[in-house]
């Protein structure tokens, strides 16, 4: 199976808040579907490689398919310029690796409405965390509302910080509609055999990808 359509694999963005998990999410998704799917991964920090650097040493995928790159210091500065860097190193890993049938494109957010730039890719994983309290999907912004899937991970910490689950449900569904959104513990692996059937729905072998909208 294959979503390269005139040799262009599909690009799924994962964006939301600094810490939610986004980094553990990719590393999990790469090591569940690696042996199905051709992959590769392009992070964004503000300062460094960290995740990058961590996506290497959990043996994620091979060092040449993750590429990390640093913005600078400056988180808006890093929104306004971060797309011409990413697409011209998704271009070098479609070069390199041209069976690739999935790159990830990963960035933090400073603040709850941001999310990745849509130019960049094709779908649209946003993820926060029940540690940041109940009260996040409710607050919406285009991440959380109209992201193609929403994962609310570290649901193991509800109890500990008196995060309402079921309000988090309701108020998700109130914001979103019919788009999915998935509860989560992945640093315990709950919820990602969902988030990687999500995944796997996306690599399409009958059709060029719909696109992400704003819409």
């Amino acid at each position: 199976m294959t979503s390269r359509v005139l040799n262009r694999p599909l690009r799924i963005g994962v964006g939301g808040p600094v810490g939610s998990g986004k980094t553990v999410l990719i590393e999990r998704l790469c090591k569940l579907l690696r042996h199905r799917y051709q992959l590769a991964v392009v992070t964004h920090d503000v300062r460094g490689r960290e995740d990058a650097d961590f996506l290497i040493r959990s043996g994620a995928l091979q060092v040449d398919r993750i590429v990390g790159i640093d913005a600078g210091p400056s988180p808006s500065g890093a929104i306004l310029h971060e797309s011409p860097g990413n697409l011209k190193e998704i271009e070098v890993l479609i070069r390199n690796h041209p069976q690739l049938d999935l790159i990830f494109v990963e960035r933090g957010a400073d603040r709850v409405g941001e999310a990745i730039g849509l130019e960049q890719i094709d779908r649209l994983i946003y993820v926060i965390d029940v540690a940041a309290g109940d009260k996040i999907p409710r607050k919406g912004g285009p991440g959380i509302a109209l992201s193609d899937l929403l994962v609310i991970n570290k649901i193991d910490l509800a109890a500990h910080v008196g995060a309402d689950l079921w309000a988090m449900e309701r108020d998700t569904q109130r914001i979103r509609g019919e788009r999915p959104y998935l509860f989560t513990n992945l640093r315990g692996g709950g919820g990602l055999l969902e988030v990687g059937r999500w995944v796997e729905a996306q690599i399409a072998p009958d059709g060029i990808p719909s696109g992400y909208s704003s819409g």
